[in-house]
């Protein structure tokens, strides 16, 4: 299992490398590559539960918006659908784990407000598509902090972190992709030379 985290997290880092300084071909190899060595450790877990098989899933929705950003005529309106089916897929698993779910989360309502303010003027056609996205990762972000703060186990404690780090992902993917905003000249290869 140590192997196989190693093997995903050096794929991950080949392919950060290549966004940013590297040559395209990496880039485009190593972004599928490290999605199926994700599906791979996650399938070799001892115990599948049915959560477990909503997570598999929602990998390979992952891995189909993946293969549908990297060909030559970007597919955007549905990659964005796969991600959402992908937040789907994994809220549906949290939710089959166990179900606790009250409504009291102004803090993301108001993250959510400021990400779509900032987004929607440069939408165009997509306004609708990338405000329903927003809102399934919101929604994934929710239920995996309900379960989280009501039932405090480890296994509740990966989920709300994973996907509040995929939901910053994605929010920085958005302004990035849509607002133009030079995120990685900005700091990105600054913290890579002070690493390596």
């Amino acid at each position: 299992m140590l192997w196989s985290f190693i093997a995903v997290l050096f794929s991950g880092w080949l392919y950060v490398d290549a966004s940013y300084r590297g040559p395209g071909w990496q880039r485009w190899q190593f972004k599928p590559i490290t999605i199926a060595l994700l599906l791979a450790l996650a399938w070799q877990t001892p115990l599948m539960s049915v959560t477990g098989y909503f997570i598999v899933l929602g990998l390979l929705a992952t891995l189909a918006a993946d293969i549908l950003l990297l060909l030559p005529i970007q597919r955007m309106l549905f990659a964005i659908g796969a991600y959402s089916a992908c937040h789907l897929l994994y809220t549906i698993g949290f939710l089959v784990a166990k179900a606790s779910l009250t409504f009291f989360w102004p803090l993301l309502l108001v993250i959510i407000a400021i990400l779509l303010a900032i987004l929607w003027s440069r939408l165009d056609t997509l306004r609708w598509p990338v405000v329903a996205f927003v809102a399934m990762n919101a929604v994934m972000v929710w239920v995996a902090g309900e379960h989280y703060f009501a039932l405090g186990s480890s296994n509740n404690l990966s989920w709300f972190a994973g996907s509040v780090l995929l939901f910053i992902a994605h929010s920085v993917w958005l302004i990035h992709h849509y607002r133009f905003v030079p995120i990685r000249r900005l700091w990105l290869p600054a913290i890579l030379r002070a690493i390596f």
